[in-house]
């Protein structure tokens, strides 16, 4: 069977995971390419926060330096860390709608089954065949999305971090 007649035999619940997969990989692959490439260039960002945070500094004491640096740290940050919720809440969702089709599938063959009795197998199978199949489809969409979420929020600390030191040392110097 091919994975088209799966998607189809799953029904409505088996679309939107569809989408939602696309979606987060979307999402998942952007943010990579853009985190990868501030790690690569965290010298342009570090003198860019710098610069404003002297600018608008003025004389003020270390202590109130560093939270200031923070701040602008975690303003900057917010900005690229745009659209991972989504793929948090894909991580989140998708198992969900698995269950949703499972039940869906359940009561359509218990439907069949109250309506022709067990003498049709194959309309009952075809109801149990839709439940396990959205099981599957929800779990194979959640499962990559959950890694990849903790992997993007991995490498956004590691961003933070490196951002932080290099500021403070450039601002407190």
């Amino acid at each position: 069977m091919r994975i088209v007649d799966y998607i189809m035999q799953g029904g409505a619940i088996m679309y939107i995971l569809l989408i939602f997969n696309i979606i987060g990989f979307a999402i998942m692959i952007s943010k990579a390419f853009l985190f990868n490439k501030e790690i690569k260039n965290d010298s342009d960002i570090t003198q860019e926060i710098s610069k404003r945070m002297k600018r608008e500094s003025g004389d003020k004491e270390s202590g109130a330096m560093i939270e200031l640096t923070r701040q602008y740290l975690s303003e900057y940050i917010m900005g690229i860390e745009k659209g991972l919720n989504t793929v948090r809440i894909i991580a989140t969702v998708s198992p969900l709608l698995g269950l949703l089709g499972t039940v869906i599938g359940v009561l359509v063959a218990f439907n069949v089954m109250s309506q022709t009795g067990l003498n049709n197998p194959a309309s009952f199978a075809q109801g149990i065949s839709m439940a396990l199949i959205t099981t599957v489809g929800g779990l194979i969409v959640a499962i990559p999305h959950f890694i990849g979420h903790n992997y993007l929020i991995g490498l956004l600390d590691k961003l933070e971090a490196r951002l932080e030191k290099k500021i403070l040392m450039e601002v407190l110097a």
